[in-house]
């Protein structure tokens, strides 16, 4: 089963490392990650801090809402150009 990580969880999996006295893979294996969930958790949250992690995830919560938004008007918007099209 799959489980969601927090951002404090994954910037204290990343500690590990870094504190040097565990193997990626072992660290990989206790968690039940794989290392390629582990590479890619390092290449974005690499030498930021809690807050900074926190403050991107915001970001890029809100900028999928904002796509969101962007794609419902634009399919409104072609409804309305299709009906509009029509001859009554």
């Amino acid at each position: 089963m799959k489980k969601k990580y927090s951002v404090e969880e994954i910037l204290r999996i990343l500690g590990e490392e870094k504190q040097g006295n565990k193997t990626i893979r072992n660290i990989c294996r206790e968690r039940n990650i794989t290392e390629q969930t582990y590479y890619r958790w390092r290449n974005k949250y690499e030498g930021m801090e809690l807050k900074e992690a926190l403050r991107m995830k915001q970001l890029e919560e809100e900028n999928r809402r904002l796509k969101q938004i962007i794609a419902d008007q634009a399919l409104d918007i072609s409804i309305l150009k299709e009906v509009n099209s029509k001859k009554w």
